[in-house]
């Protein structure tokens, strides 16, 4: 079965999720930038979701982590709960 870990950023917009984003990609910390904007209580782990199975988060979510490449920030991925910055920190297949 597919697990990933992964770590990510929630907020409430697609603007602010693009500069968050923008930061991140010049050089910023993404678990720094998670615990001082992430809405998720996952903040206080620098965004980190621990490990998971295919199917275990919301559809939207888990195309992205079960697709994407190890270690690339992605998004904005948007869910019912938010805007998302998505980073795929370990899969195995």
């Amino acid at each position: 079965m597919a697990r990933a870990s992964a770590r990510h950023i929630l907020v409430d917009s697609e603007t602010q999720c693009n500069e968050l984003k923008q930061a991140i990609e010049n050089g910023a910390d993404f678990a720094q930038l998670a615990k001082e904007n992430s809405s998720c209580p996952s903040s206080r782990d620098g965004g980190a979701l621990g490990t998971f199975g295919r199917g275990e988060m919301v559809r939207e979510f888990d195309e992205v982590v079960f697709s994407a490449p190890v270690g690339v920030v992605q998004g904005p991925v948007k869910t019912q709960f938010g805007y998302h910055l998505v980073e795929v920190t370990d899969r195995q297949d």
